[in-house]
């Protein structure tokens, strides 16, 4: 049976209208984006095949075009507009972020790193640039690394915090492999970073590690 044929308040467009986008499963979505099925499969079916092969929506923006592809029902075509739709959402989160007098809330801030940086397929070390009134100035990536890490330069951090004028920042930082645990790596960089802004009158207020679903915080944690 089509997708045309089940009962109205169970299609994926009709249920989104009706009951709005919170109300639809991840299949439910999926198959409102890739709009058709193929032969065997209506659209809602072929994505949880889908989501069963690469085991969730998150998953599926991490993976490369080659990888994608293998997937069924699925092509460059698609790989694109996926991409595109997953920028689009951070796009929109920063410039939301932007928009607030101030940045108070800690699951605001999870919330906003884990749609940033979470699906990254490499490591990416990146500032959130807060006023004296913690209003968001800017969120701004300064370096790239591999898969399992990035060249961490503290000067070139003060140079960013200068350059915005800031007078706070969280740092934040990837781990591609999905697990959110600090390194001592990553304990040491912040401790260079915090006493190269500390010359410049700059508050390290936190440096968040993003995993798969959860970001730790350094503050939290009392390592800062």
């Amino acid at each position: 049976m089509s997708i045309k044929q089940w009962p109205e308040s169970q299609r994926p467009r009709e249920k989104l209208l009706n009951q709005g986008a919170e109300a639809l499963s991840d299949a439910e979505l999926l198959a409102i984006f890739l709009r058709t099925g193929i032969p065997g499969l209506d659209a809602v079916s072929l994505s949880q095949k889908i989501l069963n092969r690469f085991g969730s929506i998150a998953s599926l923006f991490q993976v490369d075009l080659a990888e994608f592809c293998q997937g069924p029902g699925l092509g460059p075509a698609k790989f694109v507009q996926l991409q595109a739709v997953l920028e689009m959402s951070r796009r929109y989160l920063r410039t939301e972020l932007q928009s607030r007098k101030a940045l108070t809330s800690p699951t605001d801030t999870r919330n906003f790193l884990l749609a940033q940086m979470q699906a990254l397929p490499r490591e990416q070390f990146s500032c959130i640039w807060l006023d004296s009134q913690h209003r968001v100035l800017r969120f701004e990536t300064l370096f790239y690394g591999t898969i399992d890490s990035a060249a961490v330069y503290p000067r070139e951090v003060v140079k960013a915090a200068l350059a915005c004028n800031a007078a706070a920042v969280i740092l934040a930082h990837n781990h591609p492999s999905g697990v959110a645990e600090p390194s001592s790596a990553d304990q040491l960089i912040t401790e260079r970073i915090r006493s190269a802004l500390d010359l410049v009158d700059v508050r390290l207020l936190d440096h968040m590690v993003v995993g798969q679903g959860v970001v730790i915080s350094f503050a939290e944690r009392g390592l800062i």
